[in-house]
């Protein structure tokens, strides 16, 4: 299990997703993807403790513009196999999500198949 945020929104294309796909290519991977409304994010950042180096909004900017970049990156090109929003889910919620999908007999995980294809 590992938990990435893959993007490619560098200086220039790195194509990261596309080589995590291909790599992963014939394994047993699942693809989730975990969202959470960008308004909790902040309120989240702001009210940490151990937040002190985050990202911050301001009254002029409530979700900094590096925040909604990272948002919108690393949600791109948002095919998963699973998706769960923290902002409802508990982390224990979002495991058993996950843990049930692993048990699913029906379809097979594809995300990464459908990502190696498509690059």
């Amino acid at each position: 299990m590992t938990d990435v945020g893959h993007h490619d929104a560098h200086s220039r294309p790195l194509d990261c997703l596309a080589d995590c796909a291909r790599r992963l290519a014939g394994l047993p991977a699942l693809l989730v993807g975990v969202r959470c409304p960008i308004e909790i994010i902040m309120e989240r950042r702001a009210a940490s403790e151990a937040g002190r180096g985050y990202v911050t909004g301001s009254s002029g900017d409530p979700a900094s513009l590096p925040v909604r970049l990272w948002q919108d990156a690393v949600h791109r090109p948002g095919i998963y196999d699973l998706e769960v929003d923290t902002s409802v889910l508990s982390p224990e919620q979002c495991a058993d999500a996950i843990r049930q999908r692993l048990k699913q007999t029906g379809p097979q995980p594809a995300a990464i198949e459908r990502l190696a294809q498509a690059t």
